[in-house]
């Protein structure tokens, strides 16, 4: 059978209430409104402004990462600058050491040694 704990804890409670006037519901409703409506607004726009505010710091923030960009790309090329001069400097010195050794097996040729 159904005990007393089984009835659900809402039943009676309806009937129990007094006539709900449609007018003072109306009131409180206006009332509360009023009450948290600028808050809300203010709150509104404050949200609005810290959205924009975070959009312009994006943007920066993406330009400022391209200009990091751009260096890293200026240091790559100044590094290859750098090994290019490198290579060029063992080029001139090879060129110099084949100069001396030219010179060295032309004097020989002249003293009549034959290479």
């Amino acid at each position: 059978g159904v005990g007393p704990s089984d009835a659900s804890p809402d039943e009676g409670v309806v009937e129990d209430l007094p006539l709900i006037d449609e007018k003072a519901v109306e009131q409180l409703t206006e009332g509360l409104i009023s009450h948290y409506l600028p808050d809300l607004q203010r709150s509104k726009s404050a949200l609005q402004e810290l959205t924009q505010n975070q959009v312009v710091l994006l943007e920066t923030l993406e330009q400022e990462i391209s200009k990091f960009k751009e260096c890293n790309s200026i240091l790559d090329i100044n590094a290859l600058f750098s090994e290019a001069k490198h290579y060029h400097n063992k080029l001139v010195s090879i060129r110099n050491e084949m100069m001396m050794i030219h010179e060295k097996t032309s004097k020989l040729k002249v003293s009549g040694i034959n290479i």
